[in-house]
């Protein structure tokens, strides 16, 4: 072989090495950003819970206007996506999430859902 097909063997292998360390890289952020997406769609659906227990009458099981004493239902404090754990006040509530997915070192993907008496808002840690 001439050194001109050696360099383009060497330049192919090149570009081939490169295209399958972008698409790795591409696929890791997809997959962590689907991990981040889940745990908001879970903790959405645990504010809604929240929302419906600080509405309901104390009689009734309910909160009574105050978020103090909801618990997240056992089948949701671990599930296939992650962990929730929940910090309770009387007009507020926290929800954090906690992914199966680490996005860099030791450090998992996190949301953080904060509850209010009438809406919710989701907030990224990690």
């Amino acid at each position: 072989m001439g050194q001109q097909q050696l360099l383009l063997i060497i330049i192919a292998a090149i570009v081939v090495g490169i295209a399958i360390t972008v698409a790795i890289t591409l696929f890791r952020a997809h997959s962590i950003d689907e991990k981040r997406n889940l745990l908001i769609n879970e903790g959405s659906s645990l504010a809604s819970a929240a929302m419906g227990y600080y509405r309901k009458p104390t009689s009734l099981g309910g909160g009574g206007s105050s978020f103090v004493g909801w618990i997240i239902p056992p089948s949701m404090v671990q599930t296939a996506t992650g962990r929730f754990s929940a910090t309770a006040f009387s007009d507020s509530l926290i929800i954090i999430g906690t992914g199966n997915e680490v996005t860099t070192g030791t450090d998992s993907v996190k949301v953080k859902i904060t509850v209010l008496e009438n809406t919710f808002y989701s907030t990224v840690i990690n």
